[in-house]
């Protein structure tokens, strides 16, 4: 049964490249939406030893716009222990005739540094190739030899928005005693699924026809809407560190033992450190104090060295260099709380714009960031320590409402981050307004933020005066901005708020009506979801709540007073509520506007509805205001 399950795969390879690709043969409802389609794709995974396993890929895709080549570039991530070989790649023209072929001597070696990398281990084999005649198809085959069998990678058709997909196979052959768990998690909306194969050789995986996803508002990510299918060794190798991952208990004793216990070094000059701060008050207290004096001396570089770039660096080096990735940094905040008599836990978390989560009964090697818990009599402290910016025990939008893995030496302890409520992510605008017997108005406005609303607002302390400047006046887009200043940027990391001032002038917003003038009741408001009814195909997601507070005063030139205002509105929903009221005085009008949005993941049949409720939100915003000149 082996031979005969070895010798279909290799069969499968051999043939892949005397294929021919016209695009003419893609299915049109492939075609929706798409950028790139993955005509053919076959993998091959090979369990040789715990040291040992190899990777075979085959793939041809189809790209079909400019916007589509990052998807198509071919590379190889690879580390120490790993070795790639037969290298090939060949380019089709539309009708499916090749015109270009390469080899591994015309790839690149390089670093493979994201952006901020200062050290790494980690390197890429890239093929910088120009082809600029669309669509046209790519087709490229490599074999991957690494001696670290803890990343196999789960098979998903794919990780991005508008790619569709016709053909993906995978087979896996363990040719060791040591178990191999796999686990199938279907879409949650039917959008796909795997097929498998189980066989006493192995086993195979495949998936079929699979439209593009959209990159629509609203839209949850490819990965919270695709099925997928997950593998883990119970026995591993990282590195030349061999391990156990039966459960979460075992993996965190070994990921203590080996991979933070050899790092948690203190030294005289961290004690130091510690000694000089004056540590006094609650706990939290002294938390804070050594979390802002780490957020003044260090900055954010990622160093990807140190058993497979999963070690942090050593505290004193981060200490010293006053550099490190989120794991140096963690880990030296962690060895000055320990000085401090403090405990706290290193945690590894899937940092993402969607939730997610670690699968608690299904452990294996994963995650993208690290953060660190301090855990107290009133709660938990978490601790972003990778900004010089965020503000004392708050996690930003891409580390709530999922959890983590905290390592302990006792094993690991899976534990849920905080989730901000609407109220606590609120958007507060005071704004005055003067108006004038002309189109233009002058005003000001503070406008303050927190919770998630403070994360989004966080970058502005990053650009410079002027590109600050620009965009701010795009956020402010809805108000023909034709002078703006901001007096000031308050940044409170001790509250997790951010205020802006500003002076404004505008132009096109008081209009003339007879003898009268007329403006609309909200002056800044939400364009981008202007949203209209469509044949939605999968369900729309609002990741995280939110709640924005107006109150504009309208200041009314000497002679003129408010003839004519709407009526208040209130409004319902299971999306969120909406309130706008007007109280008029002598020389001015009083508006206050309220709009709660809800945290939800909804059905594709509900976005009319929600369509709906914002069309209501955007005409009451733009009910117009009468004001005439007295008598």
């Amino acid at each position: 049964m082996m031979k005969i399950l070895c010798l279909g795969a290799l069969s499968a390879a051999s043939i892949f490249f005397a294929q021919s690709y016209p695009v003419s043969a893609i299915p049109e409802d492939l075609k929706k939406n798409a950028g790139a389609v993955i005509r053919k794709e076959f993998q091959r995974i090979e369990i040789n030893n715990i040291d040992d396993i190899v990777y075979k890929k085959s793939s041809a895709i189809t790209i079909l716009n400019k916007d589509a080549v990052p998807y198509s570039i071919p590379r190889i991530g690879y580390s120490k222990g790993a070795n790639a070989s037969g290298i090939k790649v060949v380019i089709y023209d539309e009708k499916g005739l090749k015109v270009k072929s390469y080899s591994k001597s015309d790839f690149v070696d390089i670093a493979a540094n994201p952006q901020g990398t200062f050290y790494s281990d980690n390197r890429m084999l890239i093929l910088p190739y120009n082809y600029q005649h669309f669509p046209y198809t790519i087709e490229f085959s490599y074999e991957l030899k690494d001696e670290n069998t803890v990343f196999i990678p789960d098979f998903i058709p794919f990780y991005e928005y508008n790619v569709s997909l016709q053909e993906s196979n995978l087979s896996i052959i363990n040719k060791t005693p040591i178990k191999l768990r796999s686990k199938v998690y279907d879409s949650p909306y039917s959008y796909a699924s795997v097929q498998v194969k189980n066989e006493s050789a192995g086993s195979s995986y495949s998936f079929r026809n699979i439209p593009a996803i959209d990159k629509e508002g609203l839209g949850p990510s490819p990965q919270r809407i695709l099925p997928k299918v997950s593998f883990s060794l119970d026995q591993f190798n990282l590195v030349g560190k061999k391990g156990s991952i039966i459960s979460w208990q075992d993996f965190g004793k070994w990921y203590y033992d080996n991979l933070l216990s050899p790092v948690s070094v203190s030294t005289p000059q961290i004690k130091s450190e510690i000694e000089s701060l004056h540590l006094t008050g609650s706990t939290e207290e002294k938390v804070k104090k050594v979390y802002q004096y780490m957020q003044s001396k260090t900055r954010y570089i990622f160093v990807a060295l140190g058993i497979g770039g999963w070690q942090p660096m050593l505290p004193d080096e981060v200490q010293k260099k006053g550099y490190g990735d989120c794991k140096g940094l963690t880990n030296y905040m962690k060895m000055l709380l320990d000085e401090a008599g403090i405990p706290s836990y290193y945690c590894i978390i899937n940092a993402d714009a969607s939730p997610i989560s670690f699968d608690k009964e299904f452990p294996k090697m994963s995650g993208n960031h690290v953060i660190l818990m301090v855990p107290t009599e009133k709660g938990n402290i978490w601790l972003e320590n990778t900004s010089q910016e965020m503000a004392f025990n708050h996690l930003g939008f891409s580390t709530t409402d999922r959890n983590v893995l905290a390592v302990k030496p006792e094993g690991i302890e899976i534990i849920q981050t905080p989730s901000y409520t609407a109220e606590e992510s609120k958007g507060i605008q005071t704004i005055t307004i003067q108006l004038g017997t002309h189109n233009s108005v002058s005003g000001t406005a503070r406008f303050s933020y927190q919770g998630s609303q403070y994360d989004y607002n966080l970058v502005y302390l990053m650009l410079a005066e002027k590109e600050r400047k620009e965009q701010l006046k795009n956020k402010l887009s809805s108000l023909n901005i034709e002078q703006l200043d901001i007096n000031k940027i308050v940044n409170n990391k001790d509250l997790a708020t951010i205020d802006f001032d500003i002076n404004f002038k505008a132009d096109n917003y008081v209009k003339m009506l007879g003898s009268s003038y007329i403006f609309r009741a909200v002056p800044i408001y939400t364009d981008a979801l202007r949203i209209e009814d469509e044949n939605r195909v999968l369900p729309f997601e609002h990741k995280l709540p939110s709640q924005d507070e107006y109150a504009i005063d309208y200041q009314l030139p000497a002679g003129y007073f408010i003839e004519e205002v709407p009526r208040d509105v209130n409004l319902d929903s299971e999306f969120g509520t909406y309130s706008l009221s007007f109280s008029k005085k002598e020389d001015q009008l009083l508006v206050k506007r309220v709009l709660r949005i809800n945290k939800g993941l909804y059905p594709k049949e509900k976005y009319n509805d929600y369509v709906r409720f914002r069309k209501k939100i955007f005409a009451a915003d733009h009910a117009k205001i009468l004001m005439s000149k007295k008598i």
